[in-house]
């Protein structure tokens, strides 16, 4: 069974950092793009950060670029979204995605961020 599960997330202060984490189990995950997205209040989700399967090819919204950075450990099957610099507009549900070749995509449940002084 496919599971995705996201944590990290919490209440942070602007220009702080906090570290997402995603755990994925019950798939070929090394064959896998591994990507975040996000839903911020009121918002349709967004594409946030995307790594190949190799993390070998990197790719950022324009919105995050400088401040996040994904990486994966395909031996523990993690893939990470490094966050600094927070800002208020970060806040969000970010969700980990991944895209098998065959094209199948998977969704985790979700974890809060909270940019807030």
């Amino acid at each position: 069974q496919v599971h995705l599960v996201e944590s990290g997330g919490g209440l942070v202060q602007p220009g702080g950092s906090l570290r997402l984490s995603c755990a994925a189990s019950g798939f070929s995950f090394s064959s896998c793009t591994m990507s975040w997205y996000r839903q911020g209040p009121g918002k349709e989700r967004e594409f946030v950060a995307t790594i190949s399967s190799t993390g070998g090819d990197l790719n950022y919204a324009d919105s995050v670029k400088g401040r996040f950075t994904i990486s994966r450990d395909n031996a523990m099957s993690m893939v990470y979204l490094q966050m600094n610099n927070l800002k208020p507009e970060d806040t969000a549900i970010y969700y980990c995605r991944a895209r098998r070749v065959s094209g199948a995509i998977y969704w985790g449940q979700g974890t809060q961020v909270t940019v807030s002084s």
